[in-house]
């Protein structure tokens, strides 16, 4: 199971990492899809800070277990979040959060199966 963990957090890691780059530095398509979903200019920079420090608890529950339960959990809150902004102004392009989802949820669980 921790092998699991290690390649799910890996991707999920990079993929929010990215996310992170690109919204901290206001790439045109992210704040456009956030605009749409109606998240404020102003929250930008807490998003962003919200990906970025579950990165880098998902690396850290390598070693601490209870960090990459911890960062799994707060990604699977947040990309939940971000689903349901979605569905609630009924845009299609729907399909990469519900990846990035369900990429936090296995992280979640390999992480608790092999804590």
């Amino acid at each position: 199971m921790f092998i699991g963990y290690v390649i799910v957090a890996a991707l999920l890691a990079l993929a929010s990492v990215g996310s992170a780059f690109l919204t901290f530095t206001r790439n045109p398509q992210v704040v456009s899809s956030m605009t749409k979903v109606g998240v404020p200019d102003s929250w930008l920079p807490w998003l962003a800070t919200a990906k970025a420090a579950g990165a880098l608890g998902l690396l850290a529950g390598l070693v601490a277990a209870p960090l990459g339960i911890a960062a799994a959990g707060g990604l699977v809150l947040y990309f939940v979040g971000a689903v349901i902004s979605h569905l609630r102004v009924k845009d299609n392009a729907v399909a990469p959060v519900v990846v990035l989802t369900l990429l936090a949820a296995a992280a979640l669980v390999l992480r608790v199966a092999s804590a």
